[in-house]
């Protein structure tokens, strides 16, 4: 029977500005991927939401969030093709995080900054869009 190798990697996730309105579906839909690939997740953050260095399906600004967590290496595969067939995300990345220890994983966890920044959001009033002026119409009487 073969050994199961359990190694720890760590996930960028790129989505399109427009999902900064509704952070939650966005952050739901990667645990989704990882969860489904049977990954157990050591930390999420959204990282930054900034602009693109080119544009990615009509983008020019996206949001990033960024994972630690650990799953069976065998199920990776599954977890990179869940990703690009998500009709959400731009684009993603998986790498080994060897770099990092246990430790500044568990550090990085921003669950309650999200959390946070969630329900701010949603106290904040929506901006309403700015008035256009009204030109009047001048009826010259001859």
């Amino acid at each position: 029977m073969a050994e199961t190798r359990i190694n720890a990697y760590e996930g960028m996730f790129l989505f399109p500005q427009t999902v900064s309105a509704d952070l939650q579906s966005a952050a739901d839909h990667v645990l989704e991927i990882l969860s489904k690939g049977g990954a157990e997740l050591i930390s999420l953050c959204k990282w930054d939401e900034r602009r693109l260095a080119y544009d990615i399906k009509g983008n020019k600004r996206g949001v990033y969030f960024l994972t630690y967590f650990k799953c069976d290496a065998t199920k990776l595969a599954a977890i990179e093709r869940d990703c690009r067939l998500s009709e959400r995300l731009l684009r993603s990345m998986i790498t080994r995080a060897d770099h990092v220890t246990p430790e500044q994983m568990t550090a990085m966890d921003g669950r309650q900054q999200l959390a946070d920044e969630i329900a701010l959001r949603k106290t904040q009033p929506v901006a309403a869009p700015a008035a256009e002026p009204q030109v009047e119409a001048s009826v010259d009487a001859e």
